[in-house]
């Protein structure tokens, strides 16, 4: 099956130069905001049994290349992870549930509470729609992540029930996680503004694909290494606390509270998740600072893809692409936000202020410290230059157009 291909000549100098910055020169298909644009070039996804699949290349996997001394140090963490880490998730009871923020279908006044939530949604414009669908969609394929934290050397579940700190935090993280996704779909479901079925198939497709970016062989290639796992997380988390948090400001701008206090009680979770990975990064600078600036510079030398960077809804290959082109454009997440990220981690790590550091450590702290302007300058010069409209058709909302 052939897809449609839209070339953002902006987007790919993007990607280039990032390459360039970065020390990576393959381009990516993912778009400029993620720092992987879509390339000019499009691979037709494979087909087996009739089955469409997004596309991605094959490439060999390394893994496991953590050494024992290293892998040493998660053991020897378990009682600080047990203290600190473990008293950021929240009793089940305290936990809001998607049913606090959505009518109730047991309460007499439902239909017309869910006829107001109607009328509100029609202010919604169809640009904002496909950023709330892209995040939905990110949040329900949340299995994946907890299969891509499970890999992870040295704090993987061993048993799927394992009382090991690490173990614990990972299951109870999946699980307030997963209300964020099922608030969205509810949501999105009773608006009757998007088409389901063609968002469902996207979820489906996502979660079959895995998270791992196969235009970009360097993205999510943790090696199974802990360190640059909880990194990608500490910055993940950050950006997606960013990107609800924009969602929220908006919907009240179009006229929405409802929605924006459901945009905005995902968005304050992620912020307490995050606040929990990058104190894990925290301690290992304080543990181990040259084998964590080195994974930190390793990771951004790859790059922080969004783990949605897969998704397909069956059609469009470049479905993610057009889908980031839409977030940068309305500012639900942008490059500037990118580079904002990375500064805030630096001096959360208090990475300048590293001492004692092997010639490789600081090689990578200087790398880190100067990567932020750069990506500022590459921004701006591709956000001079991108003067062209392009549309897009977004199975999500019916097949209607939005501009990218």
């Amino acid at each position: 099956m052939a897809f449609m291909t839209v070339a953002f000549p902006s987007q790919l100098s993007f990607a280039r130069a990032m390459g360039n910055i970065t020390g990576v020169s393959k381009v990516s298909t993912t778009s400029s905001v993620h720092f992987a644009a879509s390339a000019a070039t499009h691979v037709e996804a494979p087909e087996k049994h009739n089955i469409p699949l997004p596309p991605r290349h094959k490439h060999e996997e390394v893994t496991h290349t953590l050494p024992p001394q290293k892998l040493e140090i998660f053991k020897t963490l378990e009682k600080w992870a047990e203290s600190n880490l473990l008293p950021r998730l929240k009793p089940v009871e305290e936990c809001w549930q998607p049913t606090d923020l959505l009518p109730d279908p047991a309460s007499e006044s439902f239909h017309e509470e869910v006829g107001e939530l109607r009328r509100r949604s029609r202010e919604l414009p169809d640009d904002y729609l496909v950023c709330l669908v892209g995040d939905m969609v990110t949040e329900e394929a949340l299995p994946t992540y907890q299969t891509f934290l499970n890999n992870l050397d040295g704090i993987r579940d061993e048993t799927g029930a394992s009382l090991t700190p690490w173990a614990v935090w990972t299951r109870a993280w999946t699980a307030e996680e997963n209300r964020h996704g099922d608030l969205l779909n509810r949501y999105l479901y009773l608006t009757g503004r998007v088409d389901m079925k063609k968002i469902e198939k996207t979820i489906q497709y996502l979660m079959r694909a895995g998270m791992d970016s196969g235009q970009n062989l360097q993205d999510f290639r943790t090696e199974n290494n802990p360190y640059s796992g909880f990194i990608y997380t500490s910055f993940q988390e950050r950006a997606t606390s960013i990107s609800h948090g924009n969602t929220a400001r908006m919907a009240k701008a179009h006229g929405d509270a409802e929605l924006a206090r459901i945009c905005g009680t995902i968005a304050a979770e992620e912020k307490r998740h995050e606040a929990a990975y990058a104190m894990i990064v925290e301690k290992l600078f304080e543990v181990d600072p040259d084998g964590t600036v080195l994974a930190f510079a390793d990771r951004m030398r790859k790059k922080v893809s969004m783990p949605a960077c897969l998704m397909f809804d069956g059609r469009d290959g470049d479905l993610f692409s057009h889908f980031s082109a839409v977030a940068q454009r309305v500012g639900v997440y942008t490059a500037k936000d990118y580079a904002d990220i990375l500064e805030f981690l630096i001096r959360r790590w208090k990475v300048e202020e590293l001492q004692g550091l092997s010639p490789e450590g600081r090689a990578a702290q200087e790398f880190l410290c100067g990567l932020a302007p750069k990506i500022r300058r590459v921004d701006e010069r591709v956000q001079a230059k991108d003067t062209a409209a392009h549309t897009m058709a977004f199975s999500w909302i019916f097949d209607r157009k939005v501009q990218l």
